[in-house]
């Protein structure tokens, strides 16, 4: 898209369009997240959000299909093996290279 083009737009829709320009703060007048004012609540509105949320996230975890006793073995027996393999060829990686090291940089 060509520069002045999205000049216009920007311009349009500074304008919202029908020429008569909208009441828009500047980036810098901008209220960013952590500068707002954090509202503590307190009292009973806190206490039934928390409620809430405990209900909502105990909801959310009956909906897990958690895996079976034999399925969480047979993850355990894939990362060990594939813990083995990964550490067995960095080791001979390192037994390989370690004569090269000694001889040349040291």
């Amino acid at each position: 898209m060509a520069r002045e083009t999205r000049r216009q737009r920007r311009a349009a829709r500074a304008t919202g369009g029908d020429g008569a320009p909208t009441s828009r703060r500047s980036r810098a007048a901008q209220a960013r997240p952590s500068q707002q004012p954090v509202k503590q609540q307190t009292g009973r509105k806190a206490d039934h959000q928390r409620g809430q949320f405990v209900r909502e996230s105990y909801a959310e975890l009956k909906k897990v299909d958690w895996p079976s006793r034999r399925q969480t073995f047979q993850g355990v027996v894939v990362v060990i093996i594939a813990c083995t393999i990964v550490g067995l060829y960095l080791w001979g990686l390192d037994q390989v290279i370690r004569p090269v090291v000694d001889k040349v940089l040291l």
